[in-house]
């Protein structure tokens, strides 16, 4: 394992190893398994004996769940790579699988004989998803409907309206429909539609590394439905918890408490509420996976029998189909009744398509719960994520850390994720080795603590201030603690992509505000990121209009006098930020609310985009 540090790959080569993993990864769900590992292998020019793959998997999985994410993929490449001579280009695969696509190298930077595969099913039932929840929207009717049963999607996607108004769906109020150009759809418009979406995917949690306005607008198929099946995801799962249901306390296993619901996945809660429907509905059936264990359709059929309205007619009447694809016909001819037969053809249940199949019963959940009510005598402290929680969740989900964050106080208590982190922020500052990347079950809170004590020295090395805050503290997620690493973590990257400043740099505060009033006319100028006048965004926008004039239009910018106003104008300045190229992350209200620690990101994400803009470096000695 060595060797693989003095091995460095091209953008071209991560690209497309890459598009290898996302085609590899058969249930979408960023991580490939030990019986999908021979095949990526194979595709990337290494051939390796079966009964070696088991112990590959144990050396690169660092997570130690038996499956890899795309960073542990690239290292076990670039450690095989430096091993034998593979050469520099992938292997052009004839995909024989069922319902798949298979589609030649579509980007001009990709390796000559690259192979994207694209599955029918998803691309049937991302259209279908679209058709269905943007019917009612004037600007998408000239593209509506969109044909599922082709590659009418990728070209519809194209001009960004339909990835906008999607984003809304998901995550309402995420786009200002002020910023979307509508009309006069240029190539240059276009481009700016894409950017917005695609900074606005990434503000709510959206991976979108690899991923940039030039590859939608030339419709590479597994970009646009991995950007898209992101979207849906995170619509699909956002209210899945005990605050939007609080019924869902009925799915509290003997001796659970609150904060153990609240510490599981939405896949997990969903798994729960399954089984507490076969339950009551006397099947003795129960489930564990969205893939094989609802491929006869059994599970599918009793639940909707169980959730659904008694005067809806769904029956048990799939139980007497032959189990298949005629069992799996008949038990979706009971979720049309409901209205709910989205995502999945019976080929998909059949097939075990993990990635539908969740998407399925999360529709299900959210149209029909069918969970008793909590009794007033019943004493529930639901505690709702905060803003500010919320916002630094998303930023990490961007990054693309893995596993996923669905919880911070519990998913970071291992430490893994915030070396992820810090190694974003500063490339290489994490010495790995140092790293329990599994656990000894008679160690594990030792070694977890541990981590999260290398975890605070990183943060000194960084300069971070971090008074009383130690290993023990993440480890238990202290939440004050917690979030004061996190927000440091935030601050660090968001200083990092400024050219010529460091993740540490105790300047950049003062290099930002400066450069700002610099840019600005004099009656614009600002004493501080906690200065009351930025909070109806009249600053604000006239920086971003120094910046780009052609992205402001005061038509619909207003004097501000209501709160309203302030909120309204808050959503364009962010909305036209993330127009032109700028990473904002921060939420109309943080402006409105003039939160210095959320306002100073905005100013330096528009600081780098002028930078990047005009070929500037900015030096930390610069004054």
């Amino acid at each position: 394992m060595a060797n693989r540090n003095t091995v460095h790959l091209s953008e071209d080569q991560i690209g497309d190893l890459r598009e290898v993993f996302d085609t590899v990864d058969d249930d979408g769900n960023g991580r490939i398994s030990l019986a999908e590992l021979g095949f990526a292998l194979e595709t990337v020019g290494i051939k390796v004996p079966g009964w070696e793959l088991r112990q590959i998997m144990a050396t690169f999985d660092t997570s130690g769940d038996g499956s890899m994410d795309m960073n542990e993929f690239k290292a076990l490449y670039m450690s095989e790579k430096a091993k034998r001579d593979i050469g520099v280009s992938f292997k052009k695969v004839v995909q024989t699988r069922k319902d798949v696509n298979t589609l030649g190298g579509t980007s001009h930077a990709s390796v000559e004989g690259t192979t994207h595969t694209v599955k029918k099913a998803e691309t049937a039932a991302f259209s279908q998803w679209v058709n269905s929840n943007l019917n009612d929207d004037v600007d998408c009717k000239p593209l509506l409907p969109v044909n599922s049963e082709n590659n009418e999607l990728f070209e519809k996607c194209k001009n960004g309206i339909i990835l906008c108004k999607l984003i809304n769906k998901s995550a309402p109020g995420t786009i200002d429909e002020r910023t979307i150009n509508k009309t006069n759809l240029s190539v240059y418009r276009r481009h700016e539609n894409l950017t917005l979406a695609i900074n606005s995917a990434q503000s709510i949690g959206c991976s979108v590394v690899n991923i940039g306005p030039d590859d939608l607008d030339m419709g590479k198929p597994h970009l646009v439905l991995g950007l898209l099946w992101q979207i849906i995801r995170i619509g699909l799962l956002s209210d899945i918890n005990l605050a939007h249901h609080p019924g869902l306390v009925h799915l509290l296993q003997e001796d659970e408490t609150l904060e153990d619901l609240q510490k599981l996945s939405p896949e997990q809660i969903l798994l729960r509420w399954v089984n507490y429907h076969l339950a009551n509905a006397g099947c003795m059936r129960r489930i564990n996976n969205f893939s094989e264990d609802i491929k006869d359709s059994e599970a599918y059929t009793y639940l909707l029998h169980q959730i659904s309205p008694k005067d809806a007619g769904v029956d048990l009447s799939p139980l007497g189909a032959s189990e298949g694809l005629e069992r799996a016909e008949a038990m979706l001819q009971q979720a049309q009744k409901i209205d709910c037969r989205s995502f999945v053809g019976p080929a998909d249940v059949v097939d075990g398509n993990a990635k539908l199949n969740l998407a399925f019963v999360a529709n299900l959940f959210n149209n029909y719960p069918a969970l008793e009510g909590v009794d007033s005598d019943m004493q529930l402290e639901i505690v709702e994520e905060t803003r500010e929680e919320k916002t630094y969740r998303n930023w990490m989900n961007s990054m693309g850390v893995s596993p996923y964050v669905h919880y911070i106080y519990n998913d970071l208590t291992d430490g893994l994720i915030i070396f992820q982190l810090f190694d974003i922020c500063k490339p290489g500052i994490v010495e790995w080795n140092r790293v329990h990347k599994k656990f000894n079950k008679l160690k594990i809170k030792y070694e977890k603590i541990e981590n999260c004590n290398y975890a605070c020295e990183l943060g000194h090395k960084l300069e971070f201030s971090l008074v009383g805050v130690g290993g023990s503290d993440i480890h238990d997620g202290n939440q004050t603690l917690t979030l004061a690493l996190v927000w440091q973590l935030m601050r660090a990257y968001t200083i990092s992509i400024l050219t010529g400043l460091s993740a540490n740099s105790k300047n950049a505060e003062k290099l930002i505000l400066q450069w700002a009033n610099e840019r600005l006319d004099k009656s614009a100028r600002f004493s501080g990121f906690g200065d009351q006048n930025l909070s109806d965004s009249i600053i604000l926008i006239k920086l971003i209009e120094k910046i780009k004039p052609s992205a402001v239009d005061w038509k619909v910018v207003s004097d501000a006098q209501s709160e309203e106003d302030k909120l309204a104008n808050a959503r364009y300045a962010i909305g036209i930020a993330r127009k032109m190229g700028a990473k904002v992350y921060a939420l109309p209200e943080d402006i409105v609310e003039v939160k210095p620690k959320m306002v100073m990101t905005i100013f330096a994400c528009l600081m780098a985009r002028d930078h990047s803009q005009n070929g500037q470096q900015l030096t930390e000695g610069q004054q």
